[in-house]
C-alpha cells in the first residue's frame, strides 16, 4: 500500500509548533475513536520539544484518555538517565509529567549505566527491541505505531540514522545501536527504517532556513537523505515552516 504524502507549510516556527502540537492531540483522539491502545513515537530537538510544550497548553489534551496511550521515542542519546540531553527527560518536562499517563505506558530507551561499562548502545538497542516486542502483534517486532514524529537535521538525518553511517543500513531489527555518531553525543540508540516505516503515519517536522536544502533533498527522493527513506503505511506528512520549505513544497 502506497502512503499518501502531503506537505504542509506553516508561516514560521511558532505556528509550526502550535499547530503540530494540536495535530498530535487530534491524531490521538481520532485513533482512540476506533482502536485501543494508541502508540505514539516522539522526537527530540528544538521543534520536537517545542510542539510538546504547545500540546501541554492546548485544552484538547484533557479530552484524551491517556490511560490508553503508549509513548515511545524514535531515538535517544545514550547518556545517563538524568542527563539533560536525553530526549525523554526533555519530553517529560515539556508535556508527559503533566499528563495522567500510567508509568508503564512511557517506554524510554535504556540509558547508559556508569556502573556497568559493558552495557553499551548495542545492548540498550537489544533491550529496547524486547520491550517493543512485548507490545507487538503476534509475529511482529513492534507495535503498530499510530504516528511517528521525526525531526530532521540539516545533514538529512532522521532519528539517529545519519547519511553514510553504517547504522542506517540495519535490517532485520527494530532498533540499532549507533556508534561514532557525526553529531554529539557519539553514542545513541535508534529505531530503524523498518520500525519507522511500519507506522500508520510518519510526520517529518522541520523549521528554519538551514533545513531548506535537506527538505528539498528529502522531498526529491535523494537516496542520500535519510528523510527520503521514511514513510507511513497510510500517510506521510512533511510539516515545515516557510523558511525550511524554500521552493521545495511547490515541487512536492
Amino acid at each position: 500500500m502506497s502512503a499518501v504524502r502531503t506537505v504542509v507549510v506553516h508561516p514560521d516556527a511558532d505556528a509550526l509548533a502550535v499547530t503540530t502540537g494540536a495535530r498530535l492531540l487530534l491524531q490521538v483522539l481520532d485513533a482512540q475513536a476506533v482502536r485501543a491502545p494508541v502508540h505514539v513515537v516522539l522526537t527530540g530537538g528544538t521543534v520536537g520539544i517545542r510542539l510538546l510544550a504547545e500540546a501541554a497548553r492546548n485544552p484538547l489534551r484533557d479530552l484524551v484518555d491517556w490511560s490508553d496511550v503508549h509513548v515511545w521515542w524514535g531515538d535517544e542519546r545514550f547518556v545517563g538517565a538524568s542527563d539533560a540531553d536525553r530526549n525523554a527527560l526533555q519530553a517529560r518536562t515539556a508535556l508527559l509529567d503533566s499528563l495522567p499517563l500510567p508509568p508503564g505506558n512511557v517506554h524510554e530507551m535504556p540509558a547508559a549505566r556508569p556502573e556497568d561499562p559493558s552495557f553499551g548502545p548495542d545492548e540498550a538497542a537489544a533491550e529496547h527491541a524486547a520491550e517493543l516486542a512485548r507490545y507487538a502483534p503476534e509475529g511482529a517486532a513492534t507495535p503498530v505505531f499510530d504516528v511517528v514524529l521525526l525531526g530532521m537535521g540539516p545533514d538529512m538525518h532522521v532519528a539517529s540514522l545519519f547519511p553514510g553511517h553504517p547504522a542506517r543500513d540495519a535490517v532485520g531489527t527494530p532498533t540499532v545501536g549507533v556508534h561514532d555518531s557525526p553529531k554529539p553525543p557519539p553514542s545513541r540508540v535508534s529505531l530503524t527504517f523498518e520500525a519507522i516505516n511500519g507506522a500508520r503515519e510518519v510526520w517529518v517536522v522541520a523549521a528554519g532556513a538551514e533545513k531548506a536544502d535537506a527538505v528539498a533533498a528529502g522531498l526529491a527522493g535523494d537516496p542520500e537523505s535519510s528523510a527520503a527513506h521514511v514513510h507511513g503505511t497510510e500517510r506521510t506528512l512533511w510539516l515545515v515552516d516557510a523558511a525550511a520549505a524554500g521552493t521545495a513544497a511547490t515541487d512536492a
